[in-house]
């Protein structure tokens, strides 16, 4: 099992591909967290301080309703919780929930804000990949209206 922090952030699919320097670079943001069932560990409308790998579990991206949290998305490992620490006003837009034991790689967001800035060709590339995840997050967002709402969305 590979415990090597660096080596773990270079084989997640948000860093794989990049630079082996980028993972050392990210790594000195980051540390090793673990969620039991239940867990909310981001809040909609709190600060977004954190970027989470998922390293293994399951995570419920969910929002708030009338009639309870409604579910959005479930992500699995390899999966990337929050965008929202990379733009102002740096708060979470979704509430994030441990749906079974999670285990995930937090990385410090102002540090990581820091080190993009001071080497742009990092920023960038960080900026793609991120971008990516929001495309993802509104596109799975889209099909869950779709679900509870069905033909009424269209119309």
């Amino acid at each position: 099992m590979i415990e090597d922090l660096p080596e773990l952030i270079a084989l997640h699919p948000l860093f794989a591909g990049l630079p082996a320097d980028v993972a050392a670079l990210v790594a000195g943001c980051a540390h090793n967290v673990a969620y039991d069932a239940g867990d909310r560990f981001a809040r909609e409308g709190t600060p977004a301080d954190h970027l989470y790998l998922v390293r293994r579990g399951r995570v419920a991206l969910e929002t708030a309703s009338p009639h309870g949290p409604l579910l959005i998305e479930t992500l699995e490992a390899g999966s990337v919780v929050g965008w929202s620490w990379l733009f102002p006003p740096y708060r979470w837009a979704l509430d994030a929930r441990a749906v079974e034991p999670v285990g995930a790689i937090a990385v410090d967001a102002r540090c990581l804000r820091a080190k993009a800035d001071e080497d742009p060709a990092f920023g960038y590339a960080l900026l793609q990949r991120i971008v990516a995840v929001v495309v993802h997050r509104l596109q799975a967002t889209r099909l869950r209206l779709l679900d509870v709402y069905g033909d009424a969305v269209t119309r």
